[in-house]
């Protein structure tokens, strides 16, 4: 197997953490990025090596990838994994905190992309891997801001695809289902904090509930379901476009193609 160097962000838990694990192991030169180093102290014995970065903060990014390429000449794989879900109505979300979602989501995977893309298309190969969601197809209930990322994600990738391919640049995006992670809980405390008092409160909090309950049971995939596909994509001389994998990933894809708009929404309105 070719030994790459590889730029990942959010490695201090969940996908990124096992990622960063199952990739060192196979031999690559991992460096694990994230805001809070400290929380990956414990990736270090598997050889990654960590960046401290804030992918918000210009400053911060290019530090990071100046500190990579002054070390390893070269960057052959992005894995954009950093992002976050905060789930509210609309009326009750400040756009402050909307706008930080994109920030998260959109512009700083943007503005880490656009600083390695120079470094690619100079070694004339290189992959983005852009970790989306099956919410980047479909819209669950109070999750308008967080699918507005996700849908906003695959546009910008698919237009990547296209515009980095006579450079010899693959773009792979990976599109969890559902994750046994704390991504449901954090969503769930978002919702009940934004609707409390509100006019959709009593509905927020039945769904709050209803996603606790969904990711405190068995049926959510492992995050290394995901992590065995950003290592293929990661591997592969030529990856696949897309990657939907993970529970409920495909049948609920294909229901939202084939369905009325309408009665999937009553599907996702009474899914909790």
């Amino acid at each position: 197997m070719e030994k790459k160097v590889i730029i990942l962000t959010g490695a201090s838990s969940g996908i990124g953490y096992q990622t960063a694990e199952m990739l060192a192991k196979q031999g690559h030169i991992v460096y694990g990025a994230a805001r809070r180093v400290e929380k990956m102290d414990a990736l270090k014995q598997f050889g990654v090596k960590t960046l401290q970065m804030d992918v918000t903060i210009e400053e911060s990014v290019n530090k990071a990838v100046d500190t990579v390429i002054a070390a390893e000449g070269r960057i052959d794989v992005l894995v954009n994994n950093a992002g976050y879900g905060s789930f509210g109505t609309i009326e009750d979300v400040s756009i402050a905190e909307a706008r930080k979602q994109f920030d998260v989501n959109i512009f700083g995977v943007a503005m880490l992309t656009k600083k390695v893309l120079p470094h690619m298309r100079k070694q004339h190969s290189g992959t983005i891997i852009n970790i989306s969601s099956m919410g980047g197809h479909l819209t669950t209930y109070f999750g308008a801001w967080y699918h507005a990322t996700k849908y906003a994600l695959e546009a910008f990738s698919d237009a990547l695809r296209m515009e980095t391919k006579g450079f010899g640049i693959n773009v792979a995006i990976i599109e969890p289902g559902g994750i046994k992670t704390p991504w449901g809980f954090i969503a769930a405390d978002h919702l009940e904090v934004s609707s409390k008092g509100g006019a959709y409160e009593e509905q927020a909090k039945k769904t709050a509930e209803g996603l606790r309950k969904l990711y405190s049971g068995n049926m959510m995939s492992s995050p290394e379901v995901i992590a065995k596909a950003i290592s293929r994509a990661t591997n592969a001389r030529r990856p696949k476009a897309r990657y939907l994998i993970g529970f409920g990933a495909k049948p609920l894809v294909f229901l939202h193609t084939i369905l009325p708009t309408r009665w999937f929404d009553f599907i996702m309105m009474h899914a909790s």
